[in-house]
């Protein structure tokens, strides 16, 4: 049997963020037909991981890859998730899981990211723009360095400059990242949304960077076919030969 893809993503009480996860993962089946791919959320919306892999349990499956559709490791990839196997690997001693790494960082990323600049206008690489590269925020610090480093390898590219922001948690803000931009010369200054749904996030930065003077803001990357391709290369990792599972048949969490 060809081990099951369990996808992973935050869940949002906005019904445009599931929908959006629906429509990503209907695009890794049409590029992986026969591997099962199924959606699962954390909070907000159904059904929740640990009941979609319970199904898979009982339906007979001996190994599934559990894979955090999130875009840095915080505290949902570092703690929800191992809990989840945890708890689940106690109903079902037979289950073999692996956790796939989270989506980012990666350079298909950075390609998703231009390619939703594109489509708000925006030339990859213009060294007369300067890019607000806009995440959630995390209270965990090297969720948010992780962000800062995207950033500059970004500025390679060609562009006036890049800078990192963040919608929560920590600061700059989006709107104080733009004027900082803007004080400083640049020619024009977009925000790239670093997320992967609509939700509350992704408004509350469209509104704030365009009222700070921001000419553009990208869309968020959703279904982007670059995620499609992250998704699948993050699966085929955690099924790599040697690699040991996360949550072994025994039922042992093993420490990561």
């Amino acid at each position: 049997m060809i081990t099951p893809l369990v996808g992973v993503a935050h869940g949002s009480r906005d019904p445009r963020a599931a929908a959006t996860v629906t429509e990503l993962l209907a695009a890794v089946r049409a590029r992986r037909p026969d591997v099962p791919v199924l959606a699962s959320f954390l909070d907000h919306a159904a059904p929740a991981p640990d009941r979609v892999l319970d199904g898979l349990a009982r339906g007979g499956a001996e190994r599934a890859v559990v894979l955090p559709l999130l875009l840095t490791a915080a505290y949902h990839s570092k703690t929800d998730i191992p809990g989840v196997l945890a708890r689940v690997g106690r109903r079902h001693p037979g289950l073999g899981l692996t956790t796939a790494a989270t989506l980012g960082p990666h350079p298909l990323l950075l390609a998703a990211l231009e390619r939703r600049l594109a489509e708000a206008g925006v030339a990859a690489g213009d060294p007369r723009t300067a890019v607000v590269l806009v995440a959630a925020g995390s209270s965990d610090p090297a969720a948010n360095a992780t962000i800062g480093g995207l950033a500059r390898r970004w500025r390679s590219r060609g562009w006036w400059g890049v800078v990192p922001a963040f919608a929560s948690a920590t600061r700059p803000t989006p709107a104080e990242a733009v004027a900082a931009l803007r004080d400083a010369g640049a020619p024009r200054v977009v925000v790239a949304s670093y997320f992967l749904a609509p939700g509350h996030f992704a408004d509350k930065v469209r509104g704030e960077a365009l009222a700070a003077g921001a000419g553009a803001v990208s869309p968020v990357l959703g279904a982007a076919p670059e995620l499609a391709d992250l998704v699948l290369h993050r699966y085929d990792e955690a099924r790599a030969p040697g690699r040991a599972p996360t949550c072994t048949p025994a039922g042992a969490l093993a420490a990561r």
